[in-house]
């Protein structure tokens, strides 16, 4: 039987003066440019503008941080994004909320698409999305994982064998938790590669928004159980039924059904061939 897990490890990887790279930065940068591979992949194999995916990558940049960050204080703190609208672009960056970068991602998506409708590539906004969600499910196993070597998002007390004793994380008691961000992360993995193969196989057969909907079902319906393995956020949660990520999750995954239920129903409504 596993004893508990002792979770000692340093945030940072190496510091030289005041400048120091952190593991969580550094997965986060990884999400992305594996991510970029991914997509360069995806795009020379269904003869679409590799270069368009220099564009594209500025877009997911871009939306990712400021849907994140702007949803973190809209969620969680928006008394400090009242006072304050600067901090929201201003170091330390602290806080990122997965249901605000969901947000930013698919308003940047439809930006995007919108330019490129003019240019006539077939980069529809739902092309996109069923697409470059493989690549945001590994960046969310990435970002989870950073989590995890920051100790931070902890899980609630636990008498599992595998759980694990945030040394680093003064703000809770030294004892047994559930690993919540490697719970998290590991669903992110299957994901990836589910999606990842269901591309392969399918590619243009699959249902414009299918890809998309799993997306949002998956993540956000996992989420919305792990939370009742999570310690809350902050404290006004404590006096809610459903926690923040909880009921944001919920329209998440309506709109995961309805892109899937959607998607298949036009599938079935074309002619065949």
């Amino acid at each position: 039987m596993l004893q508990y897990i002792i979770w000692d490890v340093n945030p940072e990887i190496f510091h030289i003066g005041s400048f120091s790279i952190r593991w969580y930065g550094l997965l986060f940068a990884l999400g992305f440019l594996i991510g970029m591979q991914i997509m360069t992949h995806i795009y020379k194999t269904e003869n679409k503008p590799v270069a368009d995916t220099d564009t594209l990558l500025i877009y997911m940049v871009v939306s990712t941080v400021l849907g994140a960050r702007i949803g973190h204080f809209l969620f969680y703190e928006p008394q400090v994004l009242l006072r304050n609208p600067l901090e929201v672009i201003l170091p330390p960056y602290a806080g990122l909320a997965s249901h605000g970068a969901a947000i930013g991602i698919l308003l940047g998506l439809w930006l995007y698409s919108r330019r490129e409708a003019s240019r006539k590539t077939g980069q529809t906004f739902l092309w996109v999305t069923d697409r470059i969600v493989i690549t945001v499910a590994l960046g969310g196993a990435f970002i989870r994982l950073g989590n995890l070597m920051n100790s931070e998002i902890v899980g609630r007390p636990t008498d599992v064998p595998w759980a694990f004793i945030f040394i680093n994380n003064p703000e809770y008691e030294k004892i047994p938790r559930h690993p919540s961000q490697l719970y998290e992360a590991l669903s992110c993995f299957v994901l990836f590669f589910f999606l990842l193969w269901y591309w392969n196989r399918n590619r243009e057969r699959t249902p414009r928004g299918s890809m998309l909907g799993i997306f949002l079902i998956w993540v956000f319906s996992l989420r919305f159980f792990y939370e009742y393995l999570k310690e809350n956020q902050v404290a006004f949660e404590n006096d809610l039924f459903l926690n923040m990520g909880q009921i944001l999750s919920i329209p998440a995954v309506a709109l995961g059904v309805y892109f899937v239920i959607r998607g298949n129903q036009r599938q079935h409504s074309l002619p065949i061939r």
